[in-house]
């Protein structure tokens, strides 16, 4: 029964409020946890076979929690038109089809006369198509791009995550210069947007381009790709080029030794291109595991630029802890029954002179939560678990699931507990 007393009736509204919460609300700290991600995928934006949508789709139905989509030089935004032609001749007849399929024929936006040559289809952009799928604590897309730049006939590659637009390559005499040059301009964005943003150096074997020299010189630069999952990027390097893994702690015995700067940590990362047929840089193959309170751009990417976060190729890990008291770096494996795991700590050795203290195995474990002390004449250490599966989708030869731990011990005063 409504009162007409204007006193009664505010009391009633304030018992209602305090009695009943919005769903939406809730006063309990989240606990931190693992969120699984990719932050190098292309789509039919540049030179992916597949639309966007699809692509975030595909990664979401598979328990993914973040997708960047990359594309070269470019954020899906505004309005783009691709002809159905090309579309087809990129990827296959029926690609159409799915997209319908998927999303119903009232989302496709199409122009022209469908059969003749100007039959085109509209691509749409992130901030359309996003919210189909994003959902709170499940998936969220993040919009980034691959600046694509070369210097001396050789490739320079670097992504930058959670753009507020697109930066167009910013170029330079050398290969060491164009590094330099594009990270300024991404530290500028950040600074001029007020957002984090994540800049990483992709694939640095790809053409062998960038040398663990001018990676370790260009210090602004603090994550590369320790594994990408194309198969066109010479992850074991060759004869003449160290593998990217080796890459990895020839540039922090650099920065360690001889520049006393912060050590550089890896990213695993699909590449993607390719969504159907049995070759090329098919999804599912690296990805980050990043702990966080929160699933938002801003709470991952401070959380990776911490080093709270792993890399992998299908090896999953339950924690990964550094006391700094003890000097000890302790790892959980999440074990599959039937399957064995190696654990390699690997560091470079005070002083190195030569290269075999560099990147060297300092022990080796098969227990699924193995650990190890420093003993103080290591400049860090890092980890690398090996699993005895293969993945499911192997990018090169003999290879087997993997995860790499970021590098501690680096400076003990700053690392946390």
């Amino acid at each position: 029964m409504y009162i007409k007393h204007p006193v009664v009736n505010q009391l009633a509204l304030l018992f209602c409020v305090f009695l009943i919460k919005p769903s939406f609300v809730s006063a309990e700290e989240p606990e931190l946890r693992w969120w699984k991600g990719n932050l190098h995928t292309h789509s039919l934006w540049s030179d992916g076979d597949e639309f966007p949508e699809m692509i975030a789709s595909w990664y979401a139905e598979r328990d993914y929690n973040f997708l960047a989509l990359t594309d070269h030089n470019v954020l899906s935004d505004g309005m783009r038109w691709m002809k159905l032609k090309d579309i087809v001749k990129r990827s296959d007849a029926g690609i159409l089809d799915r997209y319908r399929e998927r999303f119903g024929s009232a989302w496709i936006e199409t122009q022209g006369t469908r059969g003749e040559d100007n039959y085109a289809v509209r691509l749409k952009p992130l901030h359309e198509f996003r919210h189909l799928l994003e959902q709170r604590n499940q998936f969220i897309m993040i919009p980034a791009e691959e600046i694509s730049d070369s210097a001396e006939g050789k490739p320079v590659h670097i992504n930058a995550t959670n753009l507020a637009e697109a930066l167009p390559p910013a170029h330079g005499s050398t290969v060491r210069e164009t590094m330099q040059n594009n990270l300024r301009a991404i530290l500028e964005h950040e600074k001029s947007h007020g957002r984090e943003v994540l800049p990483h150096l992709n694939h640095p074997n790809f053409g062998y381009a960038v040398t663990a020299d001018d990676l370790a010189a260009v210090v602004s630069e603090r994550f590369f790709e320790v594994y990408n999952g194309h198969p066109g990027v010479n992850q074991l390097g060759d004869k003449n080029h160290p593998s990217v893994e080796r890459i990895w702690d020839l540039v922090n015995a650099i920065r360690r030794d001889s520049l006393n700067v912060p050590p550089i940590m890896g990213i695993a990362t699909d590449d993607s291109h390719e969504y159907h047929g049995q070759s090329g840089s098919r999804p599912g193959r690296g990805w980050v595991m990043v702990r966080s309170q929160y699933l938002t751009p801003e709470h991952l990417i401070r959380a990776m630029k911490r080093g709270d976060f792993y890399a992998s190729s299908g090896v999953s890990l339950k924690d990964v802890q550094f006391s700094q008291t003890e000097k000890t770096l302790r790892i959980e494996i999440q074990a599959k029954p039937g399957v064995t795991y190696k654990t390699e700590f690997i560091g470079t050795l005070t002083h190195p002179d030569d290269d075999s203290k560099i990147g060297k195995v300092l022990a080796s474990s098969p227990e699924p939560n193995p650990s190890y002390t420093m003993k103080g004449d290591e400049l860090y250490v890092r980890a690398v678990i090996t699993s005895s599966e293969p993945p499911e989708d192997p990018s090169f030869k003999n290879q087997q699931q993997q995860a790499w731990t970021q590098p501690v011990g680096w400076n003990l005063e700053s690392d946390n507990e």
